[in-house]
């Protein structure tokens, strides 16, 4: 590439970010730099980031984390790799319907501003993006795939339908997720939220839970904590499942982990919707009533974990399969029917969820389990102990560890017939159906002749109607006039679209194959994606870690499964990266005590206090936390571009703290930036092509930076990296004019380049044409890594007194001439004789005196 796209030198005297961060933003789009070319012969790399959500406004955390990516990508271009870094927009999602209740606008009008609004932003920040494979998951040639997919998980019984108990918003008549019902109501509403049951649509992850569990062991690229959060929510555990008889002629099943503690158990509960406490019910007003309230609570064991424990006593009797002592039958409203049996066995002694409940209905709390024997009889601190032991109070379990006892347990209940040992999984199947407007339609038909019926793929897209209106409660599908009623693909009677939509985290569960692959007809290529696939770095918060990365793990084996891909896990490394955080500016509100927070910008800062613009009046100072729109400590990253430039935004973002952890936002610190900026360009301006001369110091400091500024990257050490760029830029600076000066200035560019790239590129302009985008990382001589010099301590008496820069592997005689021959170490010995000289290579010398 010959073309120079830069302005004639005399270079001006400032770089001017407003102007070059446009020309070369221009410059990459009309050259279609970044796009991916799926023919290429060079090693392949796949750069993503969690696409986003399009709010509306792209905010500094955003910036953060493409920001790490980007580098990231571009370094992975100039190291010759074809390199695909895409963008899209995850949205589908209740805030859009939010928007349309509230304002009055329809969803997809909103959130389609909302990704213009958001894309502007990005290009403005110099992302080296692909965006000629650009989604949003709303538009039906996406969604229309995504449908397409669903069906074949179905016909691979993957997918099904069943009754399941939701959380119902009487109020705005939709189900509510567990998030959104606070203290019993719904969010928006207010109103008591209700235990429904209905239809529901769920994927089967359950039948790869094996496989989820073991494949994170080859997951050596991602976080611990991240691995250990999987694993913890997958849930495998061994224990026992038993049966109960009752005193009414029934039994009861339950599971336990713990079947060591059996001995401790001192009561028996069931599930609300238990056949038990429903057959109490049917008889009983007060049963029924109890019954009544549990449905009001929460759905989720971690909601009832920490609600009060209540039960109601049914006055059954549980028959102990070892002692023969009847235990007292409760229906707890803490015990779910979706989890296990729907039934426990309660060893309060030993679970605190148990404890509490046994504690407020005066139930005995039995101890089977101490640190010691001499202990057996030690009464409880006020809370349950679930550590290990040995068994006590346990009859033929006595002096057991926990696993013995657990062993010995189970094979007793297998040899006398009232049990067996059994595997469970915490992991329950995927309800997909969402009873909401702005989702992609789930692609069935219910006919009254030939039941529930999948749209043929012909058929495909299901599209949401546009004509719908949100001023009455509830999913306008159910209520829209002639959408959802349609002929039966199988005999052609008048049938009913499905009208739940699915859950947005299917959206995202296999976006990342799309944007790979791209055919109209198809999801995807499967010889593209195995070109692609996985994605060698995936980046994004640590609030993803369950739910979307075990969907999209989840959804890459099922499609394995089912013959569509090869590849089974879908990113190879995974990056977790820390949140911008800032300091909060409130009032309280005298009328009501609440804060009223305000905006950095309505504030002015000063020393340790601030004070409102508006009035001057101090405001309270708050802590440093995440950015939230909420608490208004958010900062706009237009404004700062506008100020800074791009190119310093996108400096700090790396510099400072290391990226795994949080970021405080700080205006010095950006201003930091922008004068660092300034220094670079003063400094690329010194480059002189005809210099001659060598400086061998500099030669050695510019290659071992050049290596170790790319580890830094490829490890995600960015910060590094940063402080690396410092320490060098500072050396060259203090070197006089040579041809190995020249070099090192050159060599800074091309290391700035995938962070600065604005600054680069009108740099590179000055003296060479073609693009620093498309230029190479520069290369190491590996004899320049090691040093020929090293920096010996001269120590007297154990003190520091000199230091000696010598020829590495200088012979010990010699370092102990050059000590003694030091003025500064005669000055500390005063004359006294030394008596000894401890030597140690290229590292230190020790006069004893």
């Amino acid at each position: 590439m010959t073309e120079n796209t830069a302005p004639a030198n005399p270079a001006p005297e400032r770089f001017d970010p407003a102007i070059a961060d446009t020309r070369w933003q221009q410059v990459w789009e009309s050259r279609q730099s970044f796009r991916a070319d799926d023919s290429s012969a060079k090693p392949r790399s796949y750069v993503l980031e969690m696409f986003p959500y399009p709010s509306g406004r792209i905010h500094i955390g955003h910036v953060r984390n493409y920001t790490m990516g980007d580098v990231l990508a571009r370094y992975k271009r100039m190291r010759g790799f074809e390199v695909l870094h895409p963008m899209g927009w995850d949205a589908f999602g209740m805030p859009a319907e939010n928007a349309a209740m509230e304002k009055g606008v329809h969803p997809g009008g909103w959130t389609r501003d909302n990704i213009a609004n958001m894309k502007a932003q990005l290009k403005r920040l110099g992302f080296a993006l692909d965006w000629s494979r650009e989604i949003a998951t709303c538009e039906p040639e996406y969604y229309g795939h995504e449908q397409s997919l669903f069906l074949d998980l179905y016909a691979a019984g993957l997918v099904y339908r069943k009754e399941s108990t939701v959380n119902w918003d009487p109020v705005d008549m939709t189900v509510l997720a567990n998030e959104q019902v606070i203290d019993g109501r719904g969010w928006r509403s207010g109103a008591l939220v209700e235990k429904r049951k209905l239809n529901q649509w769920f994927l089967k992850i359950t039948d790869f839970a094996d496989e989820l569990l073991e494949g994170l062991s080859t997951l050596d690229k991602w976080p611990e904590k991240v691995r250990t959060m999987q694993e913890n929510w997958i849930g495998k555990s061994q224990g026992l499942q038993f049966r109960f008889d009752l005193s009414n002629g029934e039994s009861v099943e339950v599971y336990t982990t713990r079947p060591d503690t059996i001995f401790g158990a001192s009561f028996v509960a069931v599930a609300a919707d238990h056949p038990i406490a429903q057959g109490v019910a049917a008889v009983n007003c007060e049963a029924a009533n109890f019954i009544a309230l549990c449905k009001k609570g929460g759905t989720t064991a971690a909601e009832l974990e920490t609600a009060e424990k209540l039960g109601f006593d049914t006055g059954i009797g549980a028959k102990h399969p070892l002692t023969g002592k009847y235990l007292p039958v409760y229906i707890a409203n803490f015990v779910l029917m979706e989890y296990g049996t729907g039934a426990i066995m309660a060893v309060p002694g030993h679970d605190q969820r148990d404890f509490d409940f046994a504690t407020k209905y005066e139930l005995p709390i039995l101890r089977v389990v101490a640190a010691d024997p001499a202990d057996a009889n030690k009464p409880f601190a006020g809370e349950a102990e679930a550590g290990d032991g040995v068994l006590v109070n346990s009859d033929f379990l006595n002096g057991m560890n926990v696993a013995d006892a657990k062993a010995a347990v189970i094979g007793r209940a297998q040899s006398e017939g009232w049990g067996e040992g059994k595997t469970v999984w915490r992991l329950r199947d995927w309800g997909v159906s969402r009873q909401r407007y702005w989702g992609t339609p789930i692609p069935f038909v219910h006919c009254e002749v030939c039941g529930v019926v999948p749209v043929p793929k012909k058929q495909l897209p299901v599209t949401l109607p546009d004509d719908v209106s949100f001023d009455v409660p509830g999913n306008p599908l159910d209520r829209h006039p002639t959408w959802k009623h349609v002929d039966c693909p199988q005999c052609g009677h008048p049938a009913r679209r499905e009208t739940d939509t699915l859950d947005t985290f299917v959206d995202s569960s296999w976006y990342f194959l799309r944007f790979a692959s791209q055919p109209e007809d198809r999801p995807f290529d499967p010889e593209e994606i195995k070109r692609w696939l996985p994605v060698e770095q995936y980046i994004g918060g640590i609030e993803h870690a369950i739910l979307h990365l075990l969907y999209a793990r989840f959804w890459t084996r099922a499609l394995a499964r089912i013959g569509k891909i090869e590849v089974t896990e879908p990113f190879g490394s995974l990056f977790t990266q820390g949140m911008v955080t800032h300091e909060t500016y409130e009032r309280r509100n005298p009328e009501n005590g609440q804060p009223v927070f305000f905006s950095p910008t309505e504030v002015e800062r000063s020393g340790d206090g601030a004070t409102l613009k508006a009035d001057g009046a101090p405001v309270e100072v708050g802590r440093v936390i995440k950015m939230s729109k909420s608490k208004k400590n958010v900062v706009d990253p237009d404004e700062i571009v506008a100020k800074y430039g791009a190119d310093a935004i996108r400096w700090f973002m790396l510099s400072d703290s290391p990226p795994e952890r949080d970021l405080p936002w700080s205006e010095a610190g950006i201003e930091g930036c922008a004068r660092f900026v300034q220094r670079l360009w003063r400094l690329f301006g010194q480059y002189d092509a005809a210099a001659s001369g060598e400086d061998k110091a500099l030669d050695r400091k510019a290659h071992q930076t050049v290596h170790a500024v790319a580890s830094d990257i490829e490890a995600l050490g960015f910060n590094k990296a940063v402080a690396r760029i410092y320490e060098l830029t500072g050396a060259i600076e203090k070197a006089a004019p040579s041809a190995s000066r020249s070099a090192a200035i050159r060599k800074v560019l091309l290391l700035v380049a995938p962070m600065m790239p604005h600054l680069a590129e009108e740099a590179h302009a000055r003296f060479r044409t073609g693009l620093i985008a498309d230029e190479a990382w520069p290369e190491v001589d590996p004899a320049l890594l090691v040093d020929d010099e090293v920096t010996v301590a001269i120590q007297v008496k154990g003190k520091l007194r000199d230091t000696l820069t010598v020829a590495k592997g200088t012979p010990k005689e010699e370092l102990e001439r050059l000590a003694l021959a030091s003025e500064k170490v005669q000055r500390a010995l005063e004359g006294a004789e030394v008596k000894k000289v401890i030597v140690v290579p290229d590292r230190l010398v020790n006069l004893v005196a």
